[in-house]
């Protein structure tokens, strides 16, 4: 059966271990002589760039594809792309506005038989490659064992908070989302993270506050995003108005006595986060850019070792 990466729970924690530990080992050419089609109905800076790169490191050609080269359900359907790329790709990843093309494409996949696994590279639902450089990028900062360590998410918790959570609960932190009403998880996803933390096992754990100032006292890590995502532009204004208490600030990062940032970046200065911080010894957000092509890595070089990629 072919291993689809479109959450981080497509992964065992045994094997989010295994792709963390493949994503900082020498790269093996597993790739070699073979395709992967990186597809973006988004713009994309660092996933296409680390993506792309990522391939080449493990030996393999990437071919970028843009939205309007296959204007998905339109001049062709998404099933009709995947199935199209599944003839000479060993892998397909795909940046997309709607989470539900992800999962046709890969059940139009499965269902022709062919052994080529999806990727999200971001949905409106879940960024799990983004979540992995994430934890990669806590993994150097405070060593490879992550049990007890806190986090704290300041704003909008949308679909890098999700992947986030996810990701870090199953390594054994305390996951704190710090937003305001009408930007917090809704019960499902809470419940959903719980009980991956419960099956991973290792103390991890989610709370949700709008007491943006009492989660982030003493935590090793604060983390947030742009108040606005692509596509919910006509939002902003609202979005400044209702997420202005929820930025990262230097008399937050205070609070967090010594904690380090982290920001997936693109960031609006003076918004989510001020210059101060983003420019401070606390941010670490370069190295999480640099973490996304190890992060790739990892992950390719996992679907190739469960023959997902043949």
């Amino acid at each position: 059966m072919t291993r689809h990466f479109l959450e981080i729970t497509d992964l065992t924690v045994d094997e989010l271990d295994r792709v963390l530990a493949l994503a900082v080992t020498p790269p093996k050419p597993v790739l070699a002589g073979r395709g992967v089609a990186l597809l973006f109905e988004k713009p994309s800076a660092r996933t296409r760039h680390s993506s792309e790169m990522a391939v080449v490191n493990l030996g393999g050609h990437p071919i970028s594809v843009a939205a309007g080269e296959v204007d998905l359900d339109h001049r062709e359907t998404a099933e009709d792309v995947a199935r199209t790329f599944a003839n000479f790709h060993a892998a397909i990843g795909a940046r997309v506005f709607d989470h539900d093309v992800l999962r046709r494409m890969a059940a139009a996949i499965d269902d022709q038989g062919f052994t080529v696994p999806v990727i999200n590279l971001l949905s409106d639902v879940a960024h799990p490659c983004q979540a992995l450089a994430d934890v990669l990028t806590l993994r150097e900062t405070f060593g490879p064992d992550l049990v007890g360590r806190t986090l704290t998410y300041v704003g909008d918790a949308n679909n890098v908070a999700k992947s986030l959570a996810f990701a870090g609960v199953a390594l054994g932190m305390e996951i704190r989302i710090a937003s305001p009403e009408g930007y917090q998880f809704g019960g499902g996803d809470l419940a959903a993270i719980a009980e991956y933390a419960v099956d991973a096992g290792r103390g991890g754990s989610i709370v949700q506050s709008d007491d943006v100032e009492a989660l982030s006292t003493g935590v090793d890590a604060l983390y947030t995003d742009a108040w606005t995502s692509m596509g919910q532009e006509a939002e902003a204004a609202q979005r400044r108005i209702d997420l202005a208490r929820y930025s990262v600030t230097e008399e937050l990062l205070a609070l967090a006595e010594g904690a380090v940032v982290l920001h997936c970046l693109p960031a609006h200065r003076g918004e989510e986060i001020s210059d101060g911080v983003l420019e401070s010894a606390s941010a670490k957000v370069w190295r999480q850019v640099f973490h996304r092509r190890t992060a790739m890595v990892g992950l390719l070089s996992f679907l190739a070792e469960v023959g997902s990629i043949r």
